[in-house]
């Protein structure tokens, strides 16, 4: 069931057969992880592109930077110096590895039926990098050109860690480029999970927590486990994870955060709306009604998260392992550095037999302003696609190819015009990934109203 939107105002005709353009775009398997992504299938879906959008490829420039990313230079129709807008989307993504039988359909298929498309990559990000070009596919097609540069940054490797994207943006920095906004994936048309706040709204990312992968360790004395002496490495390693899962970090409110609980008290509920509002200014009240409205989620708002996700020791039942790791994957909340996180993690652990070392890592960004003309330009984009949703700015938790660009511009923001359920943003990463086929015509409808709005 998706929501009753109105109809757009102004609903002028694009090409037919958004989804199955879509649904091409899934056949191929464009998964990053363990890939080589400058070969096939990624030269195979670069060449799909290119069957698929005949006037962008006939009109834009293309360059490749950084292997396989791809920039579209789209030139303004009266020329002049105005600092350009980049949009961007990615086209690998994530494995199906564990869910094959678990999808109601075949992942790679792209099965169009019952009003969706179907397929890994539908939402994440196929679905966005599709509207993108057709929108500007259909613009092409009615001789229009925008009022400033488009840079259309499209990447092969989001799905692990953005290498591309970093390279892209650093190149246009080389030469000069200083954008006027940025607009990736990250938010989405969306209902709120939060008590007494009803309605869906454009969720539009302002900043996102960093990322970082941190690696445990711990060497110990091998031989046989009839014998044991003292904590084995594996016990070193796992006391080291209770104690932090035991010692969660402290809650410290962004800006962003502190927005958006006031913004959701302008449309909750009478006896709801005093609550959202004294949240907003108080971290710790935030904290528990987050906690208690979105749990997890919620609580990832507002304090830096830690999960392990790997560990690895011993090679025998009964034999003393050597050595044995664990893998933390940990966001990094706004207003904290990885620095400052490796620090709280020796403290806690407390164990100078415990190694921790960053395998990498990213800062958290800036906080975009929601309140300038890049912002006031994507919301009236998402009122002309999806009338009477209001648009909201919050904290992105995932990390997207935007943040390489925070250092380049202040007005970089994550947003996808597509509307997603709640059990539809469970397939991202997940079995059964679709995409409604009114949210494709609304997102492309989204992005043709954001091109045409253009200042020059």
């Amino acid at each position: 069931m998706h929501a009753p939107f109105a109809a757009p105002a102004d609903a002028s005709p694009a090409r037919p057969g958004i989804e199955d353009r879509l649904a091409a775009m899934i056949r191929v398997p464009t998964v990053s992880a363990g890939a080589d992504a400058s070969g096939e299938p990624f030269e195979e879906f670069v060449a799909l592109l290119a069957d698929l959008y005949p006037l962008v490829h006939a009109h834009l420039a293309c360059e490749r930077i950084g292997g396989l990313g791809l920039v579209f230079s789209w030139e303004p129709a009266h020329g002049g110096d105005a600092d350009p807008v980049v949009l961007m989307a990615h086209f690998d993504v994530v494995p199906v590895t564990g869910q094959e039988g678990e999808w109601s359909v075949p992942p790679f298929e792209g099965r169009v039926a019952d009003g969706l498309v179907w397929g890994r990559g539908a939402l994440d990000d196929k679905g966005a990098l599709c509207v993108l070009l057709e929108a500007v596919e259909n613009l092409l097609a009615q001789g229009w050109a925008p009022a400033r540069r488009v840079l259309l940054c499209l990447g092969p490797d989001e799905e692990v860690h953005g290498a591309t994207a970093r390279a892209i943006a650093a190149t246009l920095r080389e030469r000069g480029v200083r954008p006027w906004m940025v607009l990736d994936e990250g938010g989405a048309v969306t209902e709120v999970p939060f008590p007494g706040v009803r309605g869906t709204f454009a969720m539009v990312g302002l900043a996102e927590k960093g990322v970082m992968s941190v690696e445990l360790s711990a060497a110990g004395t091998g031989g046989h486990a009839s014998a044991p002496s003292g904590l084995t490495a594996v016990g070193r390693v796992a006391r080291a994870v209770a104690r932090l899962n035991r010692n969660p970090f402290d809650v410290r409110m962004p800006r962003t955060v502190a927005t958006l609980l006031s913004r959701l008290a302008d449309h909750a509920e009478p006896r709801y709306a005093r609550a959202w509002r004294l949240a907003a200014a108080n971290p710790w009240l935030a904290a528990r009604l987050l906690v208690a409205a979105g749990g997890a989620d919620g609580a990832a708002l507002v304090r830096t998260s830690l999960a392990p996700t790997m560990l690895a020791g011993g090679s025998s039942a009964n034999v003393l392992p050597s050595s044995a790791s664990a893998m933390l994957n940990i966001r990094v909340n706004v207003g904290e550095t990885t620095a400052g996180v490796i620090a709280r993690l020796r403290r806690v652990i407390a164990d100078p037999l415990v190694e921790v070392r960053m395998v990498e890592g990213d800062e958290p960004t800036p906080e975009s302003s929601s309140d300038n003309p890049q912002f006031a330009l994507i919301a009236d984009a998402v009122e002309a696609a999806y009338p009477g949703v209001a648009t909201v700015g919050y904290l992105t938790t995932a990390a997207t190819d935007a943040r390489h660009w925070h250092r380049f511009t202040p007005a970089v923001y994550r947003f996808a015009p597509l509307f997603m359920t709640g059990e539809e943003r469970a397939g991202i990463h997940g079995r059964d990934e679709r995409v409604s086929i009114d949210s494709l015509v609304r997102g492309e409808r989204c992005y043709r109203a954001l091109l045409t709005g253009l200042p020059a």
